[in-house]
């Protein structure tokens, strides 16, 4: 019982909260973040260390994200004085202090991902679908 009381507090405090919240979500929560965050998390990394490791996304979907998160306050770019120019990105203070809520949300994908999947193909396979 005080569970549910306490997420019913949770979750009325977050809808106080919301025009606080939503633009930060928005900004952290899309396709890319998390997982290129995870990236850079352990070392920096240049443009096209990052861009193998993270399968299927395109140069400027990552050019775009890169900009955001420096832009945002979450990653660096140092350029490096080298033959070509190389550009180097790293994880800032504040790109760091998520990494404990990422990695829970990593572990909860990795655990449920199944679950998920089939419960996306009970749903598709129901002919009562509204």
């Amino acid at each position: 019982m005080d569970e549910y009381t306490d997420l019913e507090a949770l979750s009325h405090r977050a809808f106080g909260d919301m025009a606080q919240v939503r633009p930060v979500l928005d900004k952290i929560a899309d396709k890319w973040t998390i997982l290129i965050l995870t990236v850079i998390c352990p070392k920096p990394s240049r443009f096209n260390e990052i861009k193998r490791r993270l399968d299927g996304i395109t140069h400027k979907a990552l050019a775009d994200a890169l900009k955001r998160l420096e832009r945002n306050g979450l990653v660096t770019r140092t350029v490096l004085p080298t033959q070509p120019i190389g550009v180097e990105y790293a994880i800032t203070p504040l790109g760091h202090s998520l990494r404990e809520p990422f990695e829970a949300l990593c572990s909860w994908a990795a655990a449920n991902g199944d679950k998920v999947e089939a419960a996306t193909l009970r749903y598709d396979n129901t002919e009562n679908r509204r």
